[in-house]
């Protein structure tokens, strides 16, 4: 017996304690290894049930949603029409600057050696390429052939008429107001020359008008997203004030606020995803309307033009804006009330 108990008073072996700058991982790096393969597969879960969950919410209740998803994509669509639009013009009008013409109106009475003087002069300049001469006798044949003016010529003694060289800028130089006005200022300095007149002032008057109306579309635009991030904010911020009971109950058993914005987030998602998705169909369905006629109006003028509608960068554009300013709106909401909602 007392052999017994002196057996069993021994004490236990000691431990080996590992040397210093070493770590005993017996054991240990499969759980880590597990716990660091469960952490993302866990969060990527809940993300997915949460993303799920919203979407099943707004589904058992379509009318509602469907209408705040649908003035989400009026309020896109409008602003993406109008750029779509702008587009179009510009494609349209993107040669007419081609075809600059400068008018060169050499001095009334020159004489004709003078006017080939005057005129090699200008087709000598590299920044310039001569289109048409015309003489004061085929100016003035011109002039009889228009209706109702050869009364009026024939009281006349001489030919009143310069001659005139026409001109565009040469391949490679700017066709822009300023560099035109540069131009004509240096063709007015060469002997000879009366005056000088510019055909693309009205083209010029054009450019400013879309550059006018691409800043509008621009101001247009800011003004309807923040229209969409009071929609969503508003649409997330009913949701949170039915939901009320249930946030404090679950902000008492522990969860955390990451935890209770996230359906809120993906719900803000959802709305701006649809949204997005209802206005490209809109926008798709605007330009099958419009197709025919733009083509028939463009044969009309002998043109080819045709219609395009938005390319895959631009469509992918209005879908990120739309789940971005959804996200957004979402977010400011959920920040805002989700504090004030506190368990008591």
């Amino acid at each position: 017996m007392a052999r017994n108990t002196r057996r069993a008073a021994r004490p236990a072996p000691p431990r080996k304690t590992p040397a210093k700058g070493k770590r005993d991982t017996r054991g240990s790096r499969p759980r880590t290894r597990g716990r660091q393969l469960a952490r993302p597969s866990a969060w990527l879960q809940e993300h997915a049930r949460a993303a799920l969950g919203s979407l099943g919410r707004m589904w058992r209740n379509p009318v509602a949603n469907g209408m705040t998803a649908a003035v989400i994509a009026i309020a896109l669509a409008l602003p993406a029409s109008l750029w779509m639009l702008l587009q179009n013009v510009e494609r349209a009008t993107a040669g007419w600057d081609a075809g600059a013409r400068i008018s060169v109106y050499l001095e009334p009475g020159l004489e004709a050696a003078a006017v080939e003087r005057a005129t090699e002069t200008i087709a000598g300049r590299e920044s310039v390429r001569v289109l048409e001469r015309i003489s004061p006798d085929e100016a003035l044949a011109e002039f009889r052939s228009l209706a109702g003016f050869e009364d009026a010529l024939s009281a006349l003694d001489g030919n009143p008429l310069p001659a005139v060289v026409v001109i565009e800028p040469a391949a490679g130089t700017p066709r822009s107001a300023s560099a035109l006005g540069s131009l004509a200022t240096t063709l007015d300095d060469i002997d000879g020359v009366d005056r000088i007149q510019v055909d693309l002032e009205w083209v010029e008057r054009l450019y400013a008008l879309l550059d006018l109306i691409e800043r509008g579309v621009g101001l247009f635009a800011v003004l309807l997203a923040a229209g969409v991030l009071l929609i969503v904010g508003n649409t997330i911020r009913l949701d949170i004030l039915n939901r009320r009971q249930e946030i404090e109950v679950t902000k008492l058993i522990g969860a955390s606020d990451a935890f209770i914005r996230r359906p809120f987030l993906y719900g803000g998602l959802w709305f701006g995803l649809l949204g997005a998705v209802a206005a490209w169909l809109l926008l798709a369905l605007t330009g099958m309307l419009l197709a025919g006629p733009t083509a028939r109006l463009a044969s009309a003028y002998g043109s080819g033009f045709r219609l395009s509608g938005l390319g895959g960068l631009e469509s992918l554009g209005l879908l990120g804006a739309g789940v971005a300013l959804g996200l957004l709106g979402s977010w400011l909401a959920v920040g805002r009330h989700l504090r004030a909602i506190e368990p008591g």
